[in-house]
């Protein structure tokens, strides 16, 4: 059973944890933080990037290509984890319109067509881990996404950085809802 409780972060204190560990001593915890503003710092922005440029393209494996990026994501603090993902699912979501979907190649959306969600993620993971640069010129111009190439890893990269750091599960997506249609105002004529 999941139960939803809503709480104003000035009421939130001591005593009020305490009530929630007695309550639920033996239940999971989550936090969802809403109408915050989450947008990173430049420095910490840059830092995104710094780990994107990362990846080898030198490799042929995907294991191989993300390595390096995930060893240095896991050299820093386990916030910069979260921070890490929480960038990746915003650069994800603003991907997330019918205008970068019609120009992806032989899987385009196209009006009465099978479209596969799944592939058009991919796609826009392949964008954003093609770095900066690549990122913002197909931001701005629709028509330059690649064609009929998918990056999926890019996708685990922050949870194989939490597991080498902590030896645990990271059970986090991030602020953004990424999944294709997420961003509804990116589908609407």
């Amino acid at each position: 059973m999941t139960t939803t409780i809503k709480i104003h972060s000035s009421d939130l204190n001591l005593q009020f944890v305490k009530e929630l560990q007695e309550k639920y001593s033996d239940s999971t915890i989550e936090v969802n933080i809403s109408d915050v503003n989450v947008s990173p710092s430049l420095l910490e922005e840059q830092l995104f990037w710094d780990i994107i440029a990362l990846l080898d393209w030198t490799q042929i494996n995907n294991d191989d290509i993300l390595a390096p990026a995930i060893q240095g994501l896991a050299a820093l603090p386990v916030h910069y984890i979260y921070l890490f993902q929480d960038i990746l699912s915003e650069k994800l979501f603003l991907l997330d319109a019918k205008k970068y979907a019609l120009h992806i190649g032989e899987d385009r959306w196209q009006e009465g067509y099978y479209f596969s969600v799944d592939n058009f993620l991919y796609a826009r993971c392949c964008v954003v881990a093609n770095g900066k640069d690549a990122y913002e010129t197909i931001l701005n111009q629709p028509a330059e996404m690649p064609k009929n190439v998918i990056f999926e890893p890019l996708l685990s990269l922050a949870s194989k950085a939490y597991q080498l750091k902590t030896k645990k599960t990271f059970n986090y997506t991030g602020h953004y809802n990424f999944e294709t249609y997420a961003n509804e105002n990116g589908w609407t004529d």
